[in-house]
């Protein structure tokens, strides 16, 4: 009997594919690379969208958008794949045992992000205390309401995904459910209240990436963090998708875990940027 007959008979899902891709490769699979090839077209979209700005333009200004919407695309694509294979497939049709490797993959790819993000908080300090941030363009009221708002939005999520994770290992899944989907909304939240932040710096405000070293920093920073919480968003709701269809258990819940540690992190790293950015900007650093 097949794997798929396995997982029809015994759960009554039904697995699009068995096998990884490329097949007859073992444990060998592209999904990471794929994925890792979309994130990398994010990237160059976004220095493309720089390049096109400013009094001398050296490229067109469609040419950033539609790679960076290229790269989403195929970034979006190979995470399905990498999902799919990793977990969905795996809980179906495994042996009913958890994969430890997968928790460790995901604390070596929070120390790659560690450095991302450190890079960037680097090039920030440099700046502030640089004698190029006299002519600083800090909006009024920076660190305000709609800040500490989200702030403790995004709190609140790492604790509700924390105890969604505790009620399940209690083999609580009511409890489980409704505080995942709770987390879920909450992140969602969040991603509406950085998009109202935007609209109001750069229609009201008059910011923009290209208009100074605070600019810079501010929207390659938060950017760059949001970028992270819209994929914690979308690795939330395939949990949550999950979750409803029968999936997870006191004794097999890799998924939750993985992505709490993820969720947790982006968490971590915006109080660090609303300390450092929001908070740092309107203080008075001159010697």
């Amino acid at each position: 009997m097949t794997v798929a007959d396995d997982s029809t008979e015994d759960h009554g899902h039904h697995l699009p594919a068995v096998e990884d891709w490329p097949k007859g490769f073992g444990e060998a699979s592209w999904w990471p690379f794929v994925t890792a090839l979309g994130a990398v077209g994010l990237y160059v979209g976004a220095a493309l969208f720089v390049l096109s700005r400013g009094d001398t333009p050296l490229i067109g200004e469609t040419a950033g958008p539609a790679v960076f919407v290229g790269g989403a695309l195929v970034f979006l694509a190979g995470l399905y794949g990498w999902v799919y294979h990793a977990f969905v497939k795996h809980f179906w049709s495994g042996d009913g045992h958890e994969n430890s490797g997968l928790r460790w993959g995901m604390i070596l790819f929070l120390g790659t992000e560690v450095a991302t993000f450190g890079a960037g908080f680097v090039y920030y300090f440099f700046v502030r205390v640089g004698a190029s941030w006299v002519d600083a363009h800090v909006p009024e009221g920076f660190l305000g309401a709609l800040v500490l708002g989200n702030t403790a939005i995004l709190v609140v999520s790492s604790i509700t995904l924390h105890f969604a994770h505790t009620a399940l290992r209690k083999g609580n899944r009511s409890r489980f459910i409704s505080l995942l989907v709770t987390t879920l909304v909450l992140g969602l939240v969040f991603i509406a209240g950085q998009i109202y932040e935007y609209y109001e710096f750069i229609v009201h405000e008059g910011l923009s990436l290209s208009g100074g070293v605070f600019e810079s920093a501010f929207f390659g920073l938060t950017g760059l963090h949001g970028l992270h919480v819209s994929l914690g968003a979308v690795l939330l709701g395939i949990l949550t998708v999950r979750a409803l269809n029968g999936q997870y258990s006191p004794e097999r819940h890799t998924s939750i875990s993985t992505v709490s540690m993820y969720w947790h992190f982006v968490d971590i790293v915006w109080v660090f940027l609303v300390v450092v950015l929001y908070a740092g900007a309107v203080v008075d650093l001159t010697f």
